[in-house]
């Protein structure tokens, strides 16, 4: 759309020098901006403008004809928004006489505005011109890829992205030292009719895309399948997404260097702990401000004070908040605090010690001054006077724990009480059962409370044992820290990350990953996936099993603690299955509640397990004696034809039904739909097996069967509506209900290239094949090829002159295409996450550690934390959760089989004024008699993060309210050995790493 023309045709094009603010200088904006300034007229190119609605519209076209009003809408109040900086604040500080802030300054704090307000007048016009011939065409999402596809959309976005911080901090700066700059914010904010400060309108920029996203979802969920506009759509939504991704990655990284810089300024230069941070090998993981809290020896509250506490990759910093400016700047700009360092250690030497946890080691230290020093200074001992050993004070918490047994035992001396009062021959007042029952139900109420107590504290307390100077006698001490997080959702990142840091120190993790077009640059661990452990996948040595499947039975345990979630895998377990060429087969099970998988149980099937399929159980039905569904189960295809069912393992993992394939054809793969359980067999036939009453225990004992091919069916995908099964080079679409074929389409060119496997993401699906080192990408509607990428290029970085691979498994997982290979190596591409097409947007990460021999699978390992666990004290309270309710009210929530509806920009990290440290933005506090607050430009609607519906559709949101779910994930690969592909363990395959084994890679908590 943007092509470069001469200057006063209406284009905007990109000069050949291009610098960045940082770098410019002079009074001159316009010479160094590296863009050709073009103007446009609104006389010559009005707005757009949506015309009367037409009549014997459909519903859905009105709808669709409302969702183009608000793009139309929202984009008019963006141009506006960009016109008022320029035109109420740049323009007026360059031409004001004296200067209160000097041209070159200007060029930094507005940069990059210009451009993008040019890029967005040029989107109108052509908006204008789809608006005008709407009705006749019904197009938009072409418009959107043309408009936002260029490379120089990204690099204007980027640029302002990536000043956007230094820009803040010069208007902060400007504020604190030129009262007359604040006068003229100030002024400027109340003859606005809105309020909205500089800040709220120069925030607008980081929020476009994720907003467009949004209009753009509604779009496609009311354009039917089939329409003209559908797969547009679809493609400008990943454009988008990867746009708006990128924007996001950029501006992380700005903001953990600020945070960084900031916290470097407030230390000696001359100290180690600046040398470290200045190296540039730091890693910011998460900063918060926590509520550091001191306990007496009766348990007593001495005294609290808010610490901002830094997590980097091998280093834990707490800092003094100390706040200095003017209160009534925060309101125009966030304020940024200056930190004064108050302890920092060494990652590895950090422990948490959660609530009732406490070792013996912890009981003699635990009457230390909790806040008295840090590692680098000696712990005060507050140890109370005169108490005997058997008489432990318990501090803060802990004597809750002391305060239940306490009415445990009075329980039992009641209840014994109760029993002699049941012999007494005469009736006495205030001395009978019905008083004595009464004592022991009050007691009962009471430990009832305390247990609740213990809860909520556990929730909300980070307790963290540190080391300190070593005693006179050269003994080491150490110390305990307490703080209160603002949230159950906090605590557990904290604990989540702090363990998960600690993981990346290890020596497979420096690096795990190689990013081929960062010049092989290593990938700093904690941003990808972390490799957790790796273990032999079978008990049995004496056999030589090779890997077949596997597959994660989620189980939610409610033994499992609060804070044990946070450091688990994902909870329930993971079955293995394979076997011996020509022998029988093997199943073991992995308990996955805890940090490192545990066998539980194994046994013999009759023959080598080639797929596995978990079948969840359905929906409980409504109404008084209606049969209630069964469990859900694992089923098994094994080589020599047979279909098993077993229960899952809280239910004994019982065989429930075994079945035959017609002909006894191996049983290469396994799907399932609400119907039918569907098998992929040898002789190229699909056998749909009936699920008489939804469950696996009752599957029809004759299946229906489909000829799709005469090679084997290797790959099944259940979509929606129908069933794509492959045979050699093609796949063939079945009717998921009718079992009737709709089509057939060639997959490859290749004729000896048969479907290996097929994965789904967005509206795409991503084949694999048995031969060449390509996969595919076909659109699920209209069958339509979108994309190939030859793995082979990415694998040579780490085998070099390796040219033939073969993708031997594939899996999508949280916007990541993971490939496994036959080299063993397992590649990582970028995919979006939304209802788009998952297109490759990048080149991916190789990882350095993968097996000796070819992957046979990759799995995933998803669980999801219940909503009630993340319920804090003040939300559990009576009256606590009304903001909740009333935004419950706002929309029903998601039938329990559907997903989460998916937010956009999950890790958007702008949260107003979270990263840009200092009070939260607020215009609230204007003068008696002025015009009401602008409430949704107050600050807290920045909240991207938690809820992207808030400053699109305006919904009330409560500050900080925690999110509805946490998902833990982890990877499963399975390959002969572990090999590490690093430079010091390059090609090496560990001694008798021959053997099955399985890799698994963790990510921090999805929050």
């Amino acid at each position: 759309m943007w092509r470069r023309r001469p200057a006063g045709d209406g284009a905007l094009a990109r000069s050949p020098s291009s610098s960045s603010a940082a770098s410019a200088s002079g009074d001159s904006e316009e010479e160094d901006t590296g863009f050709l300034e073009v103007t446009v007229s609104d006389m010559k190119h009005p707005p757009p403008e949506l015309s009367p609605m037409p009549e014997g519209l459909s519903p859905q076209q009105v709808v669709r004809r409302h969702i183009l009003g608000s793009i139309v809408q929202s984009e008019r109040s963006y141009v506006d928004s960009l016109k008022r900086i320029l035109q109420d604040y740049r323009n007026p500080l360059l031409e004001m006489e004296p200067k209160v802030l000097s041209a070159r300054k200007c060029q930094v704090v507005f940069f990059r505005l210009k451009e993008i307000l040019q890029c967005h007048s040029m989107f109108q016009i052509a908006l204008a011109s789809r608006v005008a011939e709407w009705d006749a065409t019904e197009k938009i999402g072409d418009l959107f890829v043309a408009s936002f596809s260029k490379s120089m959309v990204l690099d204007v976005y980027s640029d302002y992205v990536n000043n956007f911080t230094t820009a803040m901090s010069l208007i902060k700066k400007a504020c604190l030292t030129k009262p007359a700059f604040l006068e003229f914010l100030k002024k400027r904010q109340m003859a606005s009719a809105d309020r909205v400060t500089l800040y709220g309108l120069m925030v607008k920029p980081i929020q476009r895309f994720p907003q467009f996203i949004l209009l753009l979802q509604d779009m496609l969920k009311n354009t039917p399948k089939g329409h003209a506009d559908r797969l547009s759509l679809q493609l400008a939504l990943t454009e988008l997404e990867t746009l708006a991704e990128k924007l996001n990655e950029q501006k992380r990284l700005a903001d953990q260097l600020a945070e960084i810089q900031q916290l470097s300024k407030s230390i000696s230069d001359r100290s180690s702990l600046n040398k470290l941070l200045s190296s540039g090998q730091r890693q910011l993981l998460l900063c918060e401000t926590l509520t550091e809290t001191v306990y007496g020896d009766r348990g007593q509250l001495i005294k609290s004070k808010e610490r901002k506490v830094f997590l980097l990759n091998d280093m834990l910093v707490c800092a003094n908040i100390n706040f200095k400016g003017q209160l009534e700047i925060s309101s125009l700009v966030p304020l940024g605090p200056k930190y004064v360092v108050k302890w920092s250690t060494a990652l590895p030497q950090v422990q948490v010690v959660e609530v009732g946890q406490e070792s013996g080691a912890y009981d003699r230290d635990n009457a230390s001054g909790h806040g008295a020093g840090g590692p680098n200074a000696a712990a005060k001992k507050h140890a109370p006077g005169g108490q005997a050993s058997h008489n432990k004070v318990y501090l803060g918490p802990p004597r809750l724990f002391q305060e239940l047994q306490d009415l445990q035992k009075d329980l039992a001396v009641v209840e014994q009480i109760t029993l002699l009062i049941s012999t007494l021959h005469g009736t006495y007042q205030n001395l009978n059962m019905t008083v004595a029952q009464d004592w022991c139900l009050a007691l009962q109420r009471m430990m009832k409370v305390k247990e609740e107590e213990i809860h909520s504290a556990n929730k909300c307390r980070l307790r963290l044992l540190l080391p300190g100077k070593p005693d006179k006698s050269g003994r080491p001490i150490s110390f305990m820290v307490v703080f209160i997080t603002p949230n159950p959702l906090s605590k557990i990142s904290w604990v989540n990350r702090l363990h998960l840091a600690k993981i990346g120190l290890r020596e497979e993790n420096q690096p795990g990953w190689l990013c081929p077009d960062e010049d092989k640059k290593s990938k700093a661990p904690f941003w990808c996936p972390i490799l957790s452990c790796h273990v032999p996948a079978f008990s049995s040595k004496a056999l030589d099993l090779q890997l077949g499947a596997a597959v994660h039975n989620p189980v939610q345990s409610s033994l499992l603690g609060f804070a044990a979630v946070s450091t688990s895998l994902p909870q329930g377990y993971l079955w293995v299955g394979g076997g011996q060429e020509g022998a029988g087969g093997q199943v073991e099970i992995f308990s996955l509640n805890r940090a490192a998988p545990r066998t539980v149980k194994f046994f013999a099937v009759a023959s080598p397990v080639l797929c596995m399929e978990y079948v969840p159980e359905r929906e409980p039905l409504a109404g008084p004696g209606a049969e209630q569904p069964p469990g859900p189960a694992i089923c098994l295809g094994l080589r020599d034809g047979s279909i098993v069912a077993y229960g899952s393992v809280d239910a004994g993992t019982q065989c429930l039904l075994t079945r035959r394939s017609p002909g006894s054809q191996p049983v290469l793969c396994l799907k399932h739909s609400a119907e039918y359980l569907f098998a992929g067999l040898q002789d190229g036939t699909v056998a749909a097996y009936a699920r008489n009453d939804g469950g696996p225990g009752r599957l029809a004992e004759q299946p229906a069967c489909l000829a799709v091919g005469s090679g084997p069916v290797r790959a099944l995908l259940a979509l929606d509506e129908s069933l794509w099964a492959s045979c050699a080079n093609h796949v063939t679409v079945l009717d998921a209900g009718s079992l009737q074929p709709q089509q057939t389409f060639e997959a490859h060119p290749d004729a000896e290239a048969s479907v290996t496997h097929m994965i789904k993401a967005g509206s795409g699906v991503w084949m694999a094949f048995s031969s060449g080192s390509s996969i595919r990408l076909f659109h699920t509607e209209t069958l339509e090829h979108l994309q190939e990428i030859n793995i082979a290029t990415r694998t040579t970085f780490v085998l070099p002159g390796q040219k033939h691979v073969r993708v031997t498994s594939l899996l999508i997982c949280q916007g990541l295409l993971w490939v496994g290979t036959d080299q063993g190596i397992i590649v990582l591409l970028p995919v979006p996450r939304l209802e788009g097409i998952p297109k490759i947007t990048g080149k991916g990460m190789v990882s350095l550690n993968g097996h000796g021999g070819p992957v046979a699978f990759l799995a995933v390992a998803l669980s999801t934390l219940a909503p009630e666990v993340l319920k804090s004290e003040r939300e559990e309270e009576p009256g606590g959760g009304e903001e909740e309710e009333e935004e419950e009210a706002a929309g029903p929530p998601p039938p329990p089989g559907e997903p989460r509806k998916k937010g956009i920009l999950l890790q958007y990290r702008l949260r107003s004024t979270s990263h840009l440290p200092g009070q939260l933005l607020s215009v609230r506090d204007a003068p008696a008699g002025a015009a009401p607050e602008h409430a949704e430009e107050d600050g807290s609607v920045y909240e991207m993060a938690d809820d992207p519906d808030v400053w699109v559709r305006s919904r009330p949101c409560a500050r900080d309210a925690p999110r509805k779910e946490i998902s833990s994930v982890a990877i499963v690969s399975g390959g002969r050995g572990y090999r590490n592909f690093g430079a010091a363990g390059r090609g090496s395959v560990p001694a008798g790493g021959a053997d099955s084994t399985l890799l698994i890679w963790q990510v921090p908590l999805t929050l």
